[in-house]
């Protein structure tokens, strides 16, 4: 899993992109850079998951408590770019409810 971010001070907002796999092995880590992020500035979350090709329940899991912590400030996180079979896994455990996902990339 690569993990790029950055902060626009303008809209508020971290941009990150994921790459490779969020899996049982490093959904720990993943969790541990998206929490220090929300303490390090709070903002709302764009996660841009072109180069995302597998993410499994824990990782799965690191998203809702990321969302958990966001909402605490009134933030949100939106998910693009997912390609079809990870899209389907959101959409079949619901979560395509709770997250806002969004087929294009409206990065500035």
């Amino acid at each position: 899993m690569v993990l790029d971010e950055r902060f626009d001070s303008v809209t508020g907002t971290w941009y990150i992109s994921l790459d490779g796999e969020i899996d049982i092995y490093n959904a720990p880590e993943f969790k541990e850079r998206l929490h220090q992020l929300i303490q390090r500035q709070s903002g709302n979350f764009v996660l841009d998951c072109r180069g995302l090709n597998y993410i499994d329940s824990t990782g799965l899991g690191v998203l809702i408590s990321a969302l958990r912590r966001v909402k605490e400030y009134g933030g949100e996180i939106k998910i693009q770019n997912l390609k079809p079979y990870l899209k389907k896994i959101f959409v079949i455990t619901g979560l395509d409810k709770i997250f806002t996902i969004e087929v294009g990339n409206h990065e500035q």
